[in-house]
């Protein structure tokens, strides 16, 4: 199997409300037909919202049913606890960051710069492609 990745939050947004570039919206495009893969700390920023006073609602549910939703372990909160003890980073990136690196997988973010300084970490933005 190739190259795997996780996707972060803002990518699941942008990409149910269609606001990457053409490059980035097709690349994805390849990686959501093959094997959608998340953190339960993404799932549960994106989904916490009122879902009244969103139309997107349903489309993000209907994602994340589809996805693989990979849960806290013990390894993933070692990996963040040892990413917060060496940054300043907000608790869901680190748990994200932690969980890309547990199982090997790319982070695919347009929050690059949070992400940056993470020895071992893989990060792409697909705005940037």
């Amino acid at each position: 199997m190739g190259t795997r990745y996780l996707l972060d939050s803002n990518t699941i947004i942008d990409y149910i409300v269609r606001l990457h570039p053409d490059s980035g919206r097709k690349w994805l495009d390849k990686i959501v037909d093959e094997e959608i893969i998340v953190s339960v700390i993404t799932q549960i920023e994106v989904l916490s919202f009122d879902p009244g006073k969103d139309d997107n609602y349903k489309s993000l549910v209907e994602f994340f049913e589809s996805a693989g939703i990979y849960d806290l372990t013990g390894d993933v909160v070692t990996k963040t606890i040892q990413i917060r003890q060496k940054q300043r980073i907000n608790l869901p990136d680190a748990v994200i960051a932690a969980t890309a690196m547990c199982y090997g997988l790319v982070l695919v973010s347009r929050n690059t710069k949070d992400f940056k300084n993470i020895k071992g970490l893989q990060v792409i933005d697909p705005h940037r492609l």
